[in-house]
Protein backbone atom coordinates (compact mmCIF):
# COMPACT_ATOMS: atom_id res chain seq x y z
CA UNK A 1 0.00 0.00 0.00
CA UNK A 2 0.94 3.50 -0.85
CA UNK A 3 -0.54 6.82 0.76
CA UNK A 4 -0.56 10.29 -0.72
CA UNK A 5 -1.02 13.60 0.45
CA UNK A 6 -1.47 15.71 -1.96
CA UNK A 7 -1.65 19.97 -1.27
CA UNK A 8 -2.91 22.46 -3.42
CA UNK A 9 -2.92 25.66 -3.37
CA UNK A 10 -5.29 27.86 -5.88
CA UNK A 11 -5.39 31.47 -6.96
CA UNK A 12 -7.44 33.70 -4.98
CA UNK A 13 -9.45 34.59 -8.26
CA UNK A 14 -10.26 30.55 -8.27
CA UNK A 15 -11.10 29.87 -4.34
CA UNK A 16 -15.26 28.91 -6.19
CA UNK A 17 -13.30 26.30 -8.39
CA UNK A 18 -11.08 24.93 -5.21
CA UNK A 19 -14.93 24.90 -3.10
CA UNK A 20 -16.54 23.02 -6.51
CA UNK A 21 -13.88 20.33 -6.67
CA UNK A 22 -14.61 19.24 -3.51
CA UNK A 23 -18.03 17.90 -4.80
CA UNK A 24 -17.66 17.12 -8.20
CA UNK A 25 -13.95 15.47 -7.19
CA UNK A 26 -15.68 12.95 -5.44
CA UNK A 27 -17.02 10.36 -8.22
CA UNK A 28 -13.74 10.36 -10.31
CA UNK A 29 -12.32 9.12 -6.69
CA UNK A 30 -14.64 6.78 -6.20
CA UNK A 31 -14.24 4.90 -9.24
CA UNK A 32 -10.50 5.41 -9.38
CA UNK A 33 -8.52 2.45 -10.18
CA UNK A 34 -6.41 1.56 -7.35
CA UNK A 35 -7.73 3.67 -4.27
CA UNK A 36 -9.48 1.67 -1.65
CA UNK A 37 -9.65 5.11 0.48
CA UNK A 38 -10.12 8.81 -0.15
CA UNK A 39 -10.60 12.08 1.99
CA UNK A 40 -10.83 15.33 0.25
CA UNK A 41 -9.70 18.02 2.80
CA UNK A 42 -9.94 21.66 3.55
CA UNK A 43 -6.99 23.18 5.40
CA UNK A 44 -6.05 25.32 8.67
CA UNK A 45 -3.28 27.98 8.22
CA UNK A 46 -1.25 26.75 10.97
CA UNK A 47 -0.35 23.87 10.45
CA UNK A 48 -2.22 22.21 12.68
CA UNK A 49 -6.14 22.19 14.28
CA UNK A 50 -7.29 25.53 13.37
CA UNK A 51 -10.51 27.21 13.50
CA UNK A 52 -9.97 29.52 10.49
CA UNK A 53 -9.69 27.72 7.39
CA UNK A 54 -7.23 28.53 4.69
CA UNK A 55 -9.38 29.03 0.98
CA UNK A 56 -6.67 29.10 -1.04
CA UNK A 57 -5.27 25.62 0.42
CA UNK A 58 -7.06 22.22 0.08
CA UNK A 59 -5.84 18.48 -0.09
CA UNK A 60 -6.56 15.02 -0.78
CA UNK A 61 -5.05 11.90 1.04
CA UNK A 62 -5.92 8.40 -0.30
CA UNK A 63 -4.58 4.92 -0.04
CA UNK A 64 -3.26 3.23 -3.42
CA UNK A 65 -3.03 -0.33 -4.01
CA UNK A 66 0.45 -0.17 -6.18
CA UNK A 67 2.50 2.85 -6.49
CA UNK A 68 1.88 2.90 -10.39
CA UNK A 69 -2.04 2.99 -9.49
CA UNK A 70 -1.28 6.57 -7.62
CA UNK A 71 0.99 7.43 -10.71
CA UNK A 72 -1.23 6.55 -13.48
CA UNK A 73 -4.06 9.38 -10.94
CA UNK A 74 -1.19 11.80 -10.71
CA UNK A 75 -0.32 11.54 -14.54
CA UNK A 76 -3.84 10.93 -16.27
CA UNK A 77 -6.75 11.46 -13.95
CA UNK A 78 -9.29 14.41 -14.49
CA UNK A 79 -8.91 15.53 -10.70
CA UNK A 80 -4.96 16.28 -11.24
CA UNK A 81 -5.33 17.70 -14.57
CA UNK A 82 -8.30 19.96 -12.27
CA UNK A 83 -5.13 20.97 -9.97
CA UNK A 84 -2.55 21.43 -13.26
CA UNK A 85 -4.99 23.97 -14.59
CA UNK A 86 -6.44 25.61 -12.12
CA UNK A 87 -4.29 25.67 -9.16
CA UNK A 88 -1.35 27.56 -8.99
CA UNK A 89 0.89 25.05 -7.01
CA UNK A 90 1.03 21.45 -5.36
CA UNK A 91 3.01 19.27 -3.33
CA UNK A 92 2.75 15.65 -2.37
CA UNK A 93 3.97 13.00 -0.32
CA UNK A 94 4.24 9.10 -0.66
CA UNK A 95 4.12 7.45 2.69
CA UNK A 96 4.00 3.66 3.72
CA UNK A 97 2.03 2.50 6.91
CA UNK A 98 3.88 1.57 9.98
CA UNK A 99 1.39 1.61 12.73
CA UNK A 100 -2.37 2.64 13.03
CA UNK A 101 -4.77 2.09 15.47
CA UNK A 102 -8.21 3.57 15.81
CA UNK A 103 -10.40 4.54 12.48
CA UNK A 104 -11.51 6.74 9.81
CA UNK A 105 -15.66 6.55 9.21
CA UNK A 106 -15.84 3.45 10.28
CA UNK A 107 -13.21 1.68 8.24
CA UNK A 108 -9.43 0.91 8.60
CA UNK A 109 -8.01 2.63 5.80
CA UNK A 110 -3.99 1.65 6.72
CA UNK A 111 -4.72 -1.60 7.57
CA UNK A 112 -3.24 -2.97 10.90
CA UNK A 113 0.56 -2.40 10.35
CA UNK A 114 2.95 -2.41 13.87
CA UNK A 115 6.39 -2.32 12.77
CA UNK A 116 8.58 -2.41 15.28
CA UNK A 117 11.76 -1.41 14.01
CA UNK A 118 11.59 2.07 12.72
CA UNK A 119 13.93 4.32 11.60
CA UNK A 120 14.51 7.91 9.99
CA UNK A 121 12.18 10.33 9.32
CA UNK A 122 8.31 9.36 10.45
CA UNK A 123 4.80 10.80 9.38
CA UNK A 124 2.68 11.04 11.81
CA UNK A 125 -0.97 11.42 11.14
CA UNK A 126 -3.34 12.03 14.28
CA UNK A 127 -7.23 12.58 13.04
CA UNK A 128 -10.26 12.93 15.23
CA UNK A 129 -13.99 13.59 15.08
CA UNK A 130 -14.53 16.25 17.88
CA UNK A 131 -17.77 15.67 20.31
CA UNK A 132 -20.14 18.65 19.67
CA UNK A 133 -20.08 19.01 23.54
CA UNK A 134 -16.83 18.51 23.93
CA UNK A 135 -15.78 21.39 21.00
CA UNK A 136 -15.25 24.00 23.33
CA UNK A 137 -12.71 21.83 25.95
CA UNK A 138 -10.90 20.48 23.03
CA UNK A 139 -10.37 24.32 21.10
CA UNK A 140 -8.97 25.85 24.26
CA UNK A 141 -6.42 23.28 24.86
CA UNK A 142 -5.04 23.22 21.15
CA UNK A 143 -3.46 26.34 20.48
CA UNK A 144 -0.74 25.48 23.24
CA UNK A 145 -0.14 21.94 21.79
CA UNK A 146 0.20 23.51 18.11
CA UNK A 147 2.83 26.32 19.40
CA UNK A 148 4.58 23.25 21.13
CA UNK A 149 5.15 21.17 18.50
CA UNK A 150 6.00 23.58 16.13
CA UNK A 151 8.91 24.58 18.06
CA UNK A 152 9.72 20.56 19.29
CA UNK A 153 13.21 19.24 18.54
CA UNK A 154 12.59 17.34 15.64
CA UNK A 155 9.76 18.81 13.94
CA UNK A 156 9.91 19.54 10.48
CA UNK A 157 6.86 20.49 9.01
CA UNK A 158 3.01 20.09 9.59
CA UNK A 159 -0.41 20.05 7.64
CA UNK A 160 -3.44 21.33 9.21
CA UNK A 161 -6.70 19.03 7.36
CA UNK A 162 -9.95 18.44 8.38
CA UNK A 163 -12.93 17.35 6.28
CA UNK A 164 -15.40 19.40 7.71
CA UNK A 165 -14.89 22.67 9.89
CA UNK A 166 -14.40 22.44 13.49
CA UNK A 167 -15.35 19.33 14.73
CA UNK A 168 -13.61 16.91 12.10
CA UNK A 169 -9.75 17.78 11.98
CA UNK A 170 -6.32 16.04 11.38
CA UNK A 171 -2.93 16.86 11.68
CA UNK A 172 -0.46 15.63 9.37
CA UNK A 173 3.14 16.00 10.95
CA UNK A 174 6.60 15.06 9.56
CA UNK A 175 9.48 14.42 12.19
CA UNK A 176 13.58 13.40 12.08
CA UNK A 177 12.95 10.26 14.23
CA UNK A 178 10.41 8.28 16.15
CA UNK A 179 12.44 9.30 19.09
CA UNK A 180 11.49 12.82 18.30
CA UNK A 181 7.63 11.98 18.10
CA UNK A 182 8.03 9.93 21.61
CA UNK A 183 9.61 12.64 23.23
CA UNK A 184 6.97 15.39 21.85
CA UNK A 185 4.13 13.39 22.47
CA UNK A 186 4.70 11.97 26.09
CA UNK A 187 7.82 13.76 27.73
CA UNK A 188 6.26 17.59 27.05
CA UNK A 189 3.66 18.19 30.46
CA UNK A 190 1.29 20.01 28.40
CA UNK A 191 0.81 17.43 25.51
CA UNK A 192 0.96 14.66 27.79
CA UNK A 193 -1.96 17.12 29.71
CA UNK A 194 -3.94 17.35 27.13
CA UNK A 195 -3.89 13.29 25.94
CA UNK A 196 -5.02 12.64 29.56
CA UNK A 197 -7.52 14.86 28.69
CA UNK A 198 -8.84 13.22 25.46
CA UNK A 199 -9.84 10.21 27.65
CA UNK A 200 -10.76 11.64 31.14
CA UNK A 201 -13.24 13.83 29.65
CA UNK A 202 -14.38 12.05 26.01
CA UNK A 203 -13.60 14.46 23.47
CA UNK A 204 -13.62 12.26 20.56
CA UNK A 205 -16.49 9.94 19.06
CA UNK A 206 -13.86 8.57 16.78
CA UNK A 207 -10.39 8.95 16.69
CA UNK A 208 -7.04 7.66 14.26
CA UNK A 209 -3.07 7.42 14.90
CA UNK A 210 -1.20 6.35 12.31
CA UNK A 211 2.88 6.71 11.94
CA UNK A 212 4.47 6.28 7.92
CA UNK A 213 7.60 6.39 6.28
CA UNK A 214 7.98 8.67 3.66
CA UNK A 215 9.75 7.37 0.62
CA UNK A 216 8.98 10.59 -1.88
CA UNK A 217 8.08 13.98 -1.92
CA UNK A 218 7.61 16.42 -4.93
CA UNK A 219 6.08 19.45 -5.91
CA UNK A 220 5.94 22.71 -4.15
CA UNK A 221 3.70 24.54 -1.60
CA UNK A 222 4.61 28.36 -1.03
CA UNK A 223 7.31 27.59 -3.76
CA UNK A 224 9.55 24.88 -1.97
CA UNK A 225 9.59 21.59 -1.45
CA UNK A 226 8.97 21.44 2.50
CA UNK A 227 11.04 18.01 2.78
CA UNK A 228 13.50 19.35 0.30
CA UNK A 229 17.15 17.11 1.03
CA UNK A 230 15.28 15.13 4.15
CA UNK A 231 14.68 11.84 1.79
CA UNK A 232 18.16 11.36 0.53
CA UNK A 233 19.67 11.68 3.69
Amino acid sequence: MIVSLTIIRYRKLFIPFALLAMAIHRLPLLVQKGCSFYKLLGSGKNGTFDLEPDWQQWGLLACWDTHDDFNAFYNRSFVSSWWKILGTENWTILCQPLQSHGSWDGKEPFGKPDASDINGPVVVLTRATIRFSRLKNFWANVDTVAHLMASAPGYINSFGIGEAPVYRQATFSVWESLGHVKDFAYKSPEHAEVIKKTRSEGWYSEELFARFKPVASFGTINGKDPLDGLLNK
